[in-house]
């Protein structure tokens, strides 16, 4: 398998580092979307991108990986795409 095709798959990950670096490194900003926040608990959780989601409301760091932590999920997501460019693909998942 070449680098390139390494890259483009998918990594599973509940680093915060690991996270906070992936998102910043294409902009994206820790979000939740409107209207699911309970309880002064962040709800259902999102990394937005510029131009903002009107959709979503951008939370701290703190708050999201607190949410995060609290909701037992992984993030999935992808370095690169197959043509070396990079990528923005990204899920949240149960762990």
């Amino acid at each position: 398998m070449t680098s390139k095709a390494q890259n483009s798959e998918a990594h599973e990950t509940t680093d915060h580092n690991v996270i906070r670096k992936w998102a910043e490194e294409r902009g994206g900003k820790p979000a939740t979307v409107k209207a699911t926040e309970k309880d002064g608990h962040a709800g259902i959780l999102r990394i937005d991108f510029d131009p903002p989601d009107e959709g979503l409301d951008r939370i701290s760091w703190d708050k999201f990986f607190e949410t995060f932590d609290e909701a037992g999920i992984a993030f999935l997501h992808q370095d690169r795409t197959k043509d070396g460019k990079l990528s923005r693909f990204h899920k949240f998942v149960r762990h």
